[in-house]
């Protein structure tokens, strides 16, 4: 029966799939990470309590400007004296300081992807089919520029034989950073005025004689 070139098409790309999937399969992958030193930022911010209603908090900062935080979390809390508060406990007057801690952590990932069996067929530079140890053939591409470790020498796509028995990794470094953060809310209650008493006198100046 002859296939059409839609058929052919389809076939092939099911090969492709089919292939692929073994690939991951066979190919070995180790993953290290290598953590660098920290970097540790803090920032505080100072303000007074102006108005609470709810969730929404307005506080006026320490270089005078007025900020709105219109939706604070129940969940957030202020230490104040010893205790947890909410958002809904705040009373105007009250001072309250955020400290946030950043933290940034270089780190390096490092995978390392390794392959060993026996050539079976070579079709340089670009790709290669493998007799792996379980004696099922896979075809690999081959990366620009890589090379196979045979008997202990190094060879491109291009001195690799049928028969020969290869080994090959692929090693790929990845620069990341992780970043946390830990924000710390204290406040202060302002000590309470002193009321007045009894009645209010004021007093005048004596009227010269």
């Amino acid at each position: 029966m002859k296939l059409s070139k839609l058929d052919y098409l389809l076939a092939t790309g099911l090969a492709c799939l089919f292939l692929s999937a073994w690939m991951t399969a066979q190919v070995k992958t180790e993953t290290a990470t290598s953590q660098g030193q920290p970097t540790i930022e803090t920032k505080v911010d100072r303000g007074e309590v102006v108005y609470v209603s709810g969730n929404d908090l307005v506080v006026k900062m320490e270089d005078g400007q007025i900020r709105n935080f219109p939706d604070v979390p129940d969940s957030s809390s202020v230490a104040v004296n010893g205790q947890q508060l909410s958002v809904h406990d705040l009373k105007p007057g009250m001072k309250l300081e955020r400290t946030i801690i950043t933290t940034n952590t270089p780190q390096t990932v490092t995978t390392i992807k390794t392959v060993t069996g026996k050539v079976w067929q070579v079709i340089p530079p670009t790709s290669l089919i493998l007799t792996l140890e379980d004696g099922t053939n896979q075809q690999f591409d081959i990366p620009k520029g890589q090379k196979f470790t045979v008997d202990g020498q190094e060879v491109d796509a291009w001195g690799l034989r049928k028969g020969m028995n290869l080994s090959a990794t692929k090693i790929v470094t990845t620069p990341e950073n992780v970043i946390t953060e830990e924000r710390k809310v204290k406040g202060e209650v302002p000590p309470p005025t002193e009321a007045i008493r009894g009645p209010l006198l004021i007093e005048n100046k004596p009227t010269p004689p």
